[in-house]
């Protein structure tokens, strides 16, 4: 009776998860354009450095909001993202160019993007 009660949990358990949103690009861009981190702090830091590039298919950085396109980078953890950001990597200028972002600035805006805030 256990084997059938576990056999029909494991079975209905993919179930429960939430599945990927499937999008094309024209959709992921519109999406990542609507997205605004709530804070009002981070929300300023992000339209004045981040945007620009992660709300724009053709400049290569993953778009916000993008669980796809960002978890290949947050596999390496958050350390050498922030680490990639702040040296820059590729066509992103070092810091983003957030000159007034801190090292939480840069995890917490990361953190947004990626869809994994805390």
């Amino acid at each position: 009776m256990r084997w059938i009660a576990l056999a029909a949990l494991l079975v209905l358990m993919p179930a429960c998860a939430q599945p990927a949103v499937q999008r094309t690009p024209e959709e992921a861009v519109a999406h990542a354009q609507t997205l605004t981190p709530a804070d009002a702090r981070l929300a300023d830091l992000y339209a004045q450095s981040c945007k620009n590039c992660h709300t724009v298919l053709d400049t290569g950085a993953p778009l916000s909001g993008d669980a796809g396109a960002w978890e290949a980078r947050w596999k390496k953890g958050v350390p050498a993202l922030v680490t990639s950001t702040v040296s820059g990597l590729g066509g992103m200028p070092a810091g983003g160019q957030c000159f007034s972002c801190t090292a939480d600035d840069y995890e917490a805006l990361i953190r947004f993007m990626a869809g994994r805030e805390r």
